[in-house]
């Protein structure tokens, strides 16, 4: 029951991150990207951040990555990955990390995700503020399914643990019982032993009388 609930718990989590992302991306975040918004975030303009992707960019992929489809999943992973390594910088690293953590594909790593998006945290003054709400939901939702992961793990130790225990109880308890059979076995051998030669003494007996 514990474990049925921590999974349960870590599909709410999921469902939480598709929907923090639809609608952070597409409302706040768009508003981050908005001409006006862009002075107030104290980001410096640069290179880095001009190139950067829409939140609609990323919001898009993300949307296709969870659609289910293996084909998709494989390109958008692979594509990530090479742009991550080829040309590293927050953008293309960011697009890498949101593509780890979103669960239901098979390349999905939360933990080198998490490891990824604390680096970028500590590179906000090269992403925009959209990029910098992306990170922080992302980072958020994926440390809370590492904890929720850590929990479902220690359960199956324990319920495992528990179980062998228990296995080790009954067996010990099925050893009592079966010794204790041969034990009255062997008893009931040597009384059935003991009732034949009385019997054989006492026929002996009267043959003698006779």
């Amino acid at each position: 029951m514990l474990e049925l609930g921590l999974k349960s718990a870590i599909n709410r989590v999921t469902a939480a991150i598709v929907i923090a992302v639809v609608v952070s991306g597409c409302s706040q975040v768009s508003a981050w990207l908005s001409p006006g918004s862009g002075s107030d975030s104290g980001a410096p303009e640069g290179p880095a951040i001009s190139a950067a992707p829409t939140a609609e960019d990323y919001v898009l992929e993300l949307a296709v990555l969870s659609s289910g489809d293996p084909a998709l999943q494989a390109e958008i992973f692979a594509n990530s990955e090479v742009a991550a390594q080829l040309a590293p910088n927050p953008s293309t690293m960011l697009r890498f990390a949101l593509v780890l953590a979103t669960p239901g594909h098979p390349e999905s790593d939360p933990r080198q995700a998490q490891s990824l998006l604390r680096e970028l945290m500590n590179q906000q003054a090269l992403m925009t503020p959209a990029e910098v709400g992306l990170a922080t939901i992302y980072l958020d939702s994926t440390e809370e399914l590492i904890r929720l992961s850590s929990q479902a793990r220690q359960a199956r130790v324990t319920s495992d643990r528990a179980q062998r225990t228990e296995e080790v109880a009954f067996n010990q308890r099925l050893a009592t019982v079966e010794a204790e059979n041969r034990r009255l076995q062997q008893d009931l051998e040597e009384a059935e032993s003991k009732l034949e030669a009385i019997t054989s003494i006492e026929q002996s007996i009267r043959q003698q009388d006779q």
